[in-house]
């Protein structure tokens, strides 16, 4: 089966065509800046990248760009769209109604848009460019994959917020957590790796990147996760804050004089690594710096780490004790320095790393712990198209029955 795997974003496509059967993708990239001048393609097929400049007015037709490149003569990986089985959505947010991967029907279009209060700035995107594909490629099944259904076996003591119980109930205000696409993947490709059943390991998964979460997993299931109602709670990330005392906001609003919306952007977009040291929101930079004796940048990772720290420990002591701990995304994948600050005087909890390995494993799977390690520390870059494949492969097999 050749799969279609779509993430449209407010003023961008990312693609990939991936074939089942060679378990690898064909082609894949990004259309960039929709509705914007200077719109244009980057293109991955055959180890050539190529980057084009297209017209990419609205999203509609964006996707016909990726459909004329993936069928393209030269540039393409296939002669015709009917060569494609079916095609895989990238949903944000699912809300208390999806609790996994669904085929998309009229029906799950309209509790999609029902979803939108919870994420304004993702699930329009997503939806528009279910909208679209559903026109460009008739009679061809298409599935909706959500970040937040893997954590919808998260117990009602972890997901709920102490707020008055009408409320939560009538605003479906509750944590949903985030990342949930990612976060399954790297667990079972854990249980892969190790040559373990995923349903006798305990696992806590760290998603590091500009966005970030951690989850812990028993048996396969999620049962708790650092984000929440929003993305906004949780790990410090590269521009959005984290856990704080809500009280911030009401003191900020009486005392700095900004309004909500002010508040938002500050907490979303200028917090995090960012707003602590000053410089930068990418690691790479900070760490530079705090080289170079920058104090507010080694500060950005101290604490930074020291958050991350605190989750792994109270993770474990939710999932009774720990087998696994895996780092993914940008930073979990590609920093040995953030990765053993989190490890660091953590033998109390069974964690050792052997630090050769540890800075020898950068983007590549690696084992990083070492042979006295209780629990066994694994490197594993994410691949949330891999898993978006698996769920549309499942679900249209199961629909053809």
């Amino acid at each position: 089966m050749k799969i279609l795997v779509l993430n449209s974003g407010s003023s961008s496509v990312k693609y990939q065509l991936f074939d089942t059967e060679k378990n690898k993708a064909l082609g894949e990239g990004i259309i960039a800046k929709i509705g914007e001048e200077g719109s244009y393609l980057e293109h991955m097929a055959n180890d050539k990248k190529t980057k084009i400049d297209v017209d990419a007015p609205n999203h509609s037709k964006g996707l016909q760009v990726i459909i004329d490149t993936l069928t393209d003569k030269d540039l393409g990986v296939i002669s015709d769209i009917s060569e494609i089985s079916a095609v895989g959505h990238r949903v944000v947010h699912g809300g208390d109604e999806f609790f996994e991967s669904t085929m998309i029907t009229d029906e799950v279009i309209k509790k999609i848009e029902e979803c939108v209060p919870l994420a304004p700035l993702h699930n329009p995107p997503n939806l528009q460019g279910i909208k679209e594909a559903k026109k460009l490629f008739p009679g061809i099944p298409q599935v909706a994959v959500f970040d937040t259904a893997f954590h919808h076996t998260m117990p009602e003591k972890a997901y709920m917020y102490a707020l008055p119980y009408e409320y939560c109930k009538k605003y479906k205000i509750r944590k949903y957590g985030f990342h949930g696409t990612s976060h399954k993947y790297v667990a079972i490709r854990a249980a892969e790796i190790l040559g373990k059943s995923i349903d006798e390991l305990r696992i806590i998964t760290c998603h590091l990147g500009n966005g970030a979460s951690i989850t812990a997993i028993d048996k396969g299931k999620s049962i708790d996760t650092s984000m929440g109602f929003t993305p906004l709670e949780g790990l410090i990330m590269g521009t959005r804050c984290g856990d704080l005392d809500p009280a911030i906001v009401f003191f900020l609003y009486r005392r700095a004089g900004l309004n909500i919306d002010e508040i938002d952007n500050l907490m979303n977009k200028k917090s995090g690594l960012l707003g602590i040291s000053g410089i930068s929101n990418d690691v790479r930079t900070i760490i530079s710096n705090a080289k170079s004796g920058n104090k507010r940048c080694q500060l950005a990772l101290d604490m930074f780490a020291y958050r991350i720290k605190k989750y792994v420990g109270a993770y474990t002591a939710v999932l009774g004790s720990l087998d696994v701990l895996v780092f993914t995304a940008g930073i979990g994948e590609n920093s040995p320095e953030i990765r053993s600050m989190i490890c660091n005087n953590m033998k109390v909890l069974g964690i050792e790393l052997d630090e050769e390995k540890n800075r020898g494993a950068k983007g590549v799977e690696s084992i990083i712990s070492n042979e006295k390690s209780k629990v066994k520390v694994l490197v594993i870059p994410t691949d949330e198209e891999k898993m978006i494949v698996s769920d549309v492969v499942k679900i249209v097999r199961e629909v053809g029955k």
